[in-house]
């Protein structure tokens, strides 16, 4: 693990309340140019059939090939994200997934869900072997439906949840109770458990909110079979060594369009 990040700290942080996150990790003007890659992949996946998936009226979820984000390299290997990757997933982790949510201006209240079902590691041996990175380009303020998310329900039951991943509203009331929401600026960048029970809002604002995702996983987890990240030939072997370790990809002559795998059924209409 880096020695400058304190793993006691790490581990508290995502065992307690799934979510972590430091401030100011990389420039305003990085965070300005990730936002422009973005802005220009979301417009060709709204063009292409497949492309991008709904997330709820006026939200999208587009998966992306790492080479097309101009500062994929130093977002992964930046050390805080080494060290949480490496305290909590262990040093043989492995990097699943890219792609990016985008809340545009009427999106609604997402309800309150985990990104997939919780794997036996957690529900019987109370591990975490996976982590969603994420990093918002732009300022996040009230009233461009920021994420919410309920502190430690990393750890519920999936007792009445339809598909393992929606709750019940009976217990909407427990969420909103420890309810916190998040307004990251530029360059601040979270991780958190996928598991633990969280939403978007609604975004009210004349905005769009979006958010850069990557996934990791810890030896042994299957996020990998939702995904398909791909490295161009040319672009794999200029990768670090070191970063090559910590892929589960596909390496190809040419890229080939991702059609989304990971689709989130109960999130196309939004809250009801």
């Amino acid at each position: 693990m880096q020695a400058n990040y304190d793993a006691a700290t790490i581990m508290g942080g995502l065992y307690g309340d799934g979510l972590i996150g430091l401030k100011g990790a990389f420039h305003p003007e990085w965070a300005d140019q990730l936002g422009q890659d973005v802005e220009a992949l979301l417009e060709e996946a709204l063009q292409r059939p497949g492309g991008a998936v709904g997330r709820g009226p006026k939200r999208y979820y587009v998966e992306t090939h790492p080479e097309h984000i101009r500062g994929f390299v130093g977002m992964v290997t930046h050390p805080w994200v080494v060290a949480v990757c490496e305290t909590v997933l262990g040093p043989d982790y492995k990097i699943v997934e890219i792609g990016f949510d985008v809340p545009q201006p009427g999106a609604v209240n997402q309800p309150w869900h985990r990104d997939f079902p919780s794997p036996e590691e957690t529900l019987i041996g109370r591990r975490l072997n996976s982590l969603a990175f994420n990093l918002t380009t732009v300022d996040v303020e009230e009233d461009m439906g920021p994420f919410e998310i309920a502190p430690g329900t990393q750890w519920d039951t999936p007792e009445g949840f339809e598909h393992e991943m929606f709750p019940p509203k009976s217990l909407y009331n427990r969420y909103e109770s420890r309810a916190q929401r998040k307004l990251p600026k530029r360059g601040d960048i979270s991780a958190r458990s996928a598991l633990t029970i969280h939403r978007g809002t609604a975004n009210g604002s004349n905005k769009s909110r979006p958010a850069l995702v990557f996934g990791v996983d810890a030896p042994g987890g299957i996020n990998a079979e939702r995904h398909d990240l791909q490295f161009s030939q040319t672009c794999y072997d200029a990768l670090p060594t070191e970063l090559k370790k910590h892929l589960t990809c596909r390496v190809v002559e040419a890229l080939q369009p991702i059609q989304q795998g990971h689709t989130i059924e109960g999130l196309i209409m939004g809250e009801a």
